[in-house]
């Protein structure tokens, strides 16, 4: 059964990790599938051709949501190609960890631009579409660093917080018109990033996570199908923990 059958969704930061198997997942439910890559052209290139290969529409576009110009000229490319815009997904984020002493106002300033003003640029840039359809899923990927935090990661725990408040602001604003807005929280989830680490730290994040491992890249991207299709057309507002029980 194909969930998102003719629905047109958007994924920024989507040529690796979570925000890849996002698009794979949304066009294997038959979504017609943009989404934006910044540095790894090769990787959003080949992405492109994969989505087109599961018989949906691809468009990849190099922006950067972080920027409110592109931002809206993104939105406007997706509603040229496809002639709507049904669920959007912001997935953009960077990491710059550090204890908070040595922390300096650049990176705690740069963590903000990418990971918070991209929901706002891009979610304000989606407002005239989504409310003139009176329909639309909205669904930020924050963490459950936003939601107990994480030494180390204050800039970054910031972001995702602000992400969280942002989304439930947006909500309210936008239920009357049939325009649902909520968050994921993923816990550990194994992806390139973290296969650098230290095998002995993973093995010890893991022991502290109630079902034992680390989470896929897929099964977040299952919870945004959920919440991007018709399955949950009474959910709004809400924080979706997927992490393996880790904030039980």
């Amino acid at each position: 059964m194909k969930l998102l059958e003719g629905k047109t969704a958007l994924i920024t930061g989507a040529s690796k990790g979570i925000g890849r198997a996002i698009a794979l997942r949304f066009a294997e439910h038959g979504a017609h599938v943009a989404f934006t890559y910044l540095s790894s052209v090769e990787q959003g290139q080949k992405l492109e051709e994969e989505l087109q290969a599961l018989g949906v529409g691809a468009l990849g576009l190099r922006s950067d949501a972080s920027d409110a110009e592109q931002a809206e000229a993104c939105i406007q490319q997706v509603v040229d190609r496809f002639g709507r815009l049904d669920v959007l997904i912001n997935n953009a984020g960077i990491t710059k960890d550090n204890l908070l002493l040595r922390m300096s106002a650049e990176d705690f300033d740069r963590v903000q631009k990418v990971n918070l003003y991209s929901v706002f640029n891009t979610t304000k840039a989606a407002l005239k579409t989504l409310m003139k359809q009176r329909s639309g899923s909205i669904v930020n990927i924050s963490s459950v660093v936003g939601v107990k935090g994480n030494a180390g990661q204050a800039n970054y725990a910031a972001s995702k917080a602000g992400i969280i408040g942002f989304t439930k602001s947006t909500a309210l604003e936008l239920g009357s018109r049939n325009i649902r807005c909520n968050a994921i929280a993923p816990g550990f989830i194994e992806t390139e990033m973290t296969g650098v680490l230290d095998p002995k730290t993973v093995e010890a994040w893991k022991e502290g996570i109630p079902l034992k491992r680390g989470g896929t890249p897929e099964e977040v991207a299952d919870a945004c199908v959920f919440l991007g299709s018709d399955l949950s057309t009474y959910v709004t507002g809400q924080v979706l923990n997927v992490c393996g029980g880790m904030l039980t």
